[in-house]
């Protein structure tokens, strides 16, 4: 039972991350497709530090 337990946290915490992966991803998306360099940088920062 506790093995289930690791196991669904470990999954809920990839899902999580996955989730702001693509979150970040699609700010970025927006922030080129605007022409705003300044947020892009700031993005690709948040991206980095994250990963």
């Amino acid at each position: 039972m506790i093995r289930n337990r690791v196991e669904a946290a470990k999954k809920a915490q990839e899902a999580h991350k996955q989730s702001i992966l693509k979150n970040i991803e699609h700010r970025l998306q927006v922030a080129r497709a605007k022409g705003d360099e300044n947020l892009v940088r700031q993005i690709e920062a948040e991206m980095r530090s994250f990963g």
